[in-house]
C-alpha cells in the first residue's frame, strides 16, 4: 500500500507540475462498484445494484473537474462502508495536489460525515457534499413548508440541520422534483410512505458551507454528474471494471497505471485535438493513433515516415503545430 501512494504521489505530482496554469481547481469525489468474476483478493459481496450478489471491489476516485483529470484511485474491497477511509483519501489526493488550491470540493453522499466535514471546514475548503436522507433528516425535511418553486414541478428549500453526533448544525440545501410529469432523481421519503403531501416527490439534499442562493448551490452541484462520466469512460475505455489480478495491491497498482493513461490522453484531446467534441479512446484510435509508420536513416538524422491520406495531412499537420505551442 505504501509503496502504490508513493508511486501515485510521484506520478501525479509529474503530471500536474507539467500545468502551472491550473492553479485553482474544482475537485470531485466519488466512488463506484466494478464487480468482478474469480477470486481476486478484496473482491468481496457488497452493495452492487446492478449485478446482485455478485463480488466486487469499491474503489474511491478524484477528480479535477475544470481539467477532466483523475486526481487520486484508492481501491477498496466490496463489502466496505461507502464513508470508508475517506477521509485518509482526502489527505491523500490534497498531497497530490501540492501547490494547486481546491475552489471548491463536492462529493457524494458516501462523504456525508461529520470528520470529513470538519476537516474540510479546517482546510477552508469550500463544498458541497450530497446528504444521506437518514430518517431524522427526512423529519426534518417533512417540516419544510416555504418551498421555492423554480418551475413546473422542481421545489427547492433550506434548513439548518445537526445530525446526532455532529458538532454543530449545516446548512442543507434540500431541492424535491415531482414525479407526476417527469421521471425524477432522488429518493422518496420512505419514512412516510402514504403521505400524499410527500409521496409524489422525489428529495435531494446537499451539505454546504457555500454563502451562494439556495438554487446556485444546487446547479453548482448538479456540475459533478460529470464525474460519472468520467467513471463510464474509465470502465469502457480504460480497463476499470475489467482489468484486475490476483493481489490486491497489485490490482491497484495496475489500475493506478490506467488512471496515467487516461490522464495522458484526457490532455492529448484538450491540448492536442482542441475539438469541441471529446472523442472516446476508440474514436481516436481511429482518427490518429492507428496510422502506419517507419523510421528512416538519412543525413545523420532519423525521419518518422507516416501514411497518412493526402486530405488530412494539413489537418495532421495542425496537430503537431498544437502539440508543440501553449493549450
Amino acid at each position: 500500500m505504501l509503496t502504490n501512494e508513493r508511486v501515485q504521489m510521484n506520478m501525479y505530482r509529474w503530471l500536474f507540475a507539467k500545468l502551472p496554469e491550473m492553479k485553482l481547481i474544482t475537485l470531485d469525489l466519488d466512488s463506484t462498484v466494478v464487480t468482478r468474476n474469480g477470486q481476486q483478493e478484496g473482491a468481496c459481496r457488497g452493495y452492487n445494484p446492478g449485478r446482485r450478489g455478485r463480488a466486487s471491489h469499491h474503489p474511491l476516485l478524484a477528480f479535477i473537474a475544470d481539467y477532466r483529470l483523475v486526481a487520486n484511485f484508492w481501491l477498496r474491497p466490496g463489502n466496505v462502508y461507502s464513508s470508508n477511509n475517506v477521509l485518509q483519501f482526502l489527505e491523500s489526493t490534497l498531497a497530490h495536489l501540492e501547490g494547486k488550491t481546491v475552489g471548491l470540493l463536492r462529493a457524494d453522499s458516501g462523504f456525508f460525515d461529520d470528520a470529513f466535514l470538519s476537516a474540510l471546514e479546517v482546510k477552508h475548503i469550500p463544498y458541497i457534499v450530497a446528504a444521506k436522507l437518514t430518517y431524522p433528516l427526512q423529519r426534518k425535511i417533512y417540516q419544510v413548508s416555504n418551498w421555492w418553486a423554480l418551475k413546473r414541478g422542481i421545489e427547492i428549500g433550506e434548513i439548518e440541520y445537526q445530525a446526532i453526533g455532529w458538532k454543530k448544525a449545516r446548512r442543507i440545501v434540500v431541492i424535491r422534483q415531482s414525479t407526476e410529469d417527469r421521471e425524477a432523481p432522488g429518493k422518496n421519503l420512505s419514512l412516510f410512505p402514504d403521505d400524499p403531501s410527500v409521496k409524489c416527490w422525489r428529495y435531494g439534499a446537499f451539505v454546504t458551507d457555500l454563502a451562494l442562493p439556495k438554487v446556485e448551490v444546487w446547479r453548482t452541484y448538479r456540475g459533478r454528474a460529470d464525474a460519472e462520466n468520467r467513471i463510464k469512460e474509465l470502465k469502457a475505455d480504460f480497463g476499470l471494471d475489467a482489468f484486475n489480478m490476483q493481489k490486491f495491491w497489485a490490482t491497484e497498482a495496475a489500475l493506478s497505471f490506467a488512471m496515467l493513461a487516461y490522464n495522458l490522453m484526457s490532455m492529448f484531446r484538450q491540448t492536442v485535438m482542441r475539438t469541441r467534441v471529446q472523442h472516446t479512446l476508440s474514436t481516436l484510435h481511429g482518427m490518429v493513433l492507428a496510422l502506419g509508420g517507419a523510421w528512416k536513416n538519412g543525413s545523420g538524422k532519423n525521419h518518422l515516415l507516416l501514411s497518412v491520406p493526402r486530405k488530412k495531412r494539413a489537418w495532421f499537420c495542425g496537430l503537431w503545430a498544437n502539440a508543440s505551442g501553449p493549450p
